[in-house]
């Protein structure tokens, strides 16, 4: 599933090309989708420009004078600049631009989503939604107060979006390898010094995922159709019962939240 790094890598791929564009044509070919895709949403869209392209958790917000149009890339889903129209298996969408250039919605699955939103933040997939991870609002001191009382597992609790989105399965282990933090820990036993080291180290693990454009573990590419190459430098994930890393030892393999986990019981106690 695409994670923050993919949808900011997918986001910063079509700014360029898309950004001050107006809006040509909406061609949906595909609208059952996770929800259905508004029947008219080409008579909606078409003559808008396409004021700002920015990421809400794992949005993409194509902001117009009439609102943004919200894409999820869902399971499995692509966002592309494309030039030429000859169509794929799996393309649903395009948003056709006055300079020629396409935006299409790839998603084998369907269980992405294309919502024209005119509510703002206050549309119901956003409302609740936790802090950036990469933005100053987050940081040891906004988790300590959230982490009071919690008994959660640390991984769990910064896998919980309304805390702070976007720090997905592979992020969250990477992460607490690095800051040497056991992924079952209850959050609320961990002291704001480890915060701050764990704080540090999300933001860091999110930047240089982005550098490298993503995972590309499953299908995953970015706008221009390459892969991202985060994977190769993965410490924990996917690497239960093989040698760590770090010290050799042998990492375990749990089940946390109804997710695996890898961790080394040696440099993560």
């Amino acid at each position: 599933m695409p994670e923050l790094p993919e949808v900011e890598t997918t986001c910063r791929g079509i700014a360029p090309f898309a950004k001050g564009q107006k809006i040509s044509r909406v061609i949906v070919r595909q609208s059952k989708l996770r929800w259905p895709v508004d029947q008219l949403l080409d008579k909606k869209l078409a003559g808008q420009t396409i004021i700002d392209i920015r990421r809400r958790a794992k949005y993409l917000l194509l902001d117009t004078q009439i609102g943004s149009l919200m894409i999820h890339l869902g399971m499995s889903g692509s966002l592309r600049i494309i030039e030429q129209l000859t169509l794929k298996k799996h393309d649903h969408i395009d948003i056709c631009l006055g300079n020629g250039k396409t935006i299409r919605f790839n998603d084998p699955r369907r269980f992405g989503s294309v919502i024209l939103n005119q509510q703002g933040e206050q549309h119901s997939l956003l409302a609740k939604l936790g802090v950036e991870p990469l933005e100053h609002e987050f940081n040891a001191h906004y988790l300590h107060s959230k982490a009071k009382g919690r008994k959660i597992a640390i991984k769990s609790f910064i896998m919980n979006n309304h805390i702070v989105v976007g720090v997905g399965n592979i992020y969250a282990q990477e992460s607490l390898f690095l800051s040497g933090i056991h992924p079952n820990r209850a959050a609320c036993k961990i002291s704001l010094a480890r915060l701050e080291k764990l704080v540090l180290t999300i933001k860091q693990v999110l930047a240089r995922a982005i550098e490298a454009g993503g995972s590309s573990l499953k299908d995953f590419t970015g706008a221009d159709g390459k892969p991202g190459y985060f994977q190769q430098t993965l410490n924990v994930y996917a690497r239960g019962n093989q040698a760590c890393l770090k010290c050799q030892t042998k990492l375990k393999q749990v089940t946390i939240g109804q997710r695996t986990t890898a961790y080394c019981p040696q440099c993560q106690r």
